[in-house]
C-alpha cells in the first residue's frame, strides 16, 4: 500500500520516516519529497508498505501523532483523478 504522509517537519529525513513506520511492519520505501531547486523538504512524503494490514495499522497508529514536533497527517494514497488534457500552444 502506498501511504501519503503530510505536515512533516522540515528536518525529517527518509530514514526518520522509515523508522517511524517500521514499528508497524515492513517498509519497502520511504521518501520525503524535496524541492528540486533548493533541496529543501516540501513537508510531505510517501511510504510504501507491502502488507496492507500492516500499512493500515501504521495509518491508524501514526495519523495525528508527532514526529519532530509536528503532527503528521497519514492516509492511503488515492488514485489520481483524470485531468483535462492541455491544449498545445504554438
Amino acid at each position: 500500500m502506498n501511504i501519503y504522509v503530510g505536515n512533516l517537519a522540515y528536518g525529517v529525513s527518509d530514514t526518520d520516516l522509515r523508522d517511524a513506520f517500521s514499528a508497524s511492519g515492513e517498509v519497502s520505501s520511504a521518501s520525503v519529497i524535496k524541492d528540486k531547486f533548493s533541496g529543501e523538504s516540501k513537508g510531505f512524503g510517501f511510504v510504501e508498505m507491502p502488507n496492507n494490514s500492516e500499512a493500515q495499522a501504521a495509518i491508524n497508529s501514526l495519523n495525528e501523532k508527532p514526529l519532530q514536533g509536528r503532527n503528521m497527517r497519514v492516509n492511503e494514497v488515492k488514485p489520481r483523478e483524470a485531468r483535462p488534457q492541455r491544449r498545445e500552444s504554438y
